[in-house]
């Protein structure tokens, strides 16, 4: 009798645990475990390098959607953004690829406008800004920072330094 009342206190015990853990990963993770609603909107970049399905949109820092797809239309990258019912995107919003952190993950933020104009649904933010190609610039600046070096080792020029001529 007494180990029939322990497994079930045990077994209540491990319910409770499994649904408080549920309940942190889906409040704090802020997982979407297929919620329906919200509506869909597109911005085209010319590079979406990082970004990914699922990653994160915002409004002016808040967090108001998520990247539900991403396709190669032409030679650019065309976003689907899913956003919640009730957000207003105006028609000249600008949407950029950001980074959080140094080496973070890639998410879209979207600076509002001051048009009266909501982008309906289906519609297409016209303005977007491309990411940072972080490892790109620091080539640029490295192969310039080499060239600077190897002139620098180079010898003056036989011309000038020879009084004969």
């Amino acid at each position: 009798m007494q180990s029939i009342g322990l497994g079930v206190r045990v077994a209540g015990f491990l319910l409770i645990g499994s649904l408080s853990l549920l309940y942190l990963f889906t409040r704090l993770g802020e997982a979407d475990f297929g919620q329906i609603g919200g509506y869909t909107i597109r911005a085209e970049f010319s590079n979406a390098g990082g970004l990914k399905p699922g990653s994160g949109v915002e409004l002016s820092g808040v967090p108001i959607g998520q990247v539900t797809a991403i396709q190669l239309v032409g030679s650019r990258s065309q976003i689907a953004l899913r956003i919640r019912d009730g957000i207003a995107v105006q028609d000249d919003a600008i949407a950029s690829i950001q980074t959080k952190g140094l080496l973070g993950e890639r998410y879209v933020t979207i600076s509002p406008g001051g048009s009266d104009t909501l982008i309906q649904a289906g519609g297409k933010l016209r303005e977007t800004e491309s990411p940072l190609d972080l490892p790109g610039l620091l080539s640029v600046y490295v192969n310039s920072r080499q060239r600077q070096n190897a002139q620098k080792a180079t010898p003056p020029d036989a011309q000038t330094s020879d009084p004969a001529k």
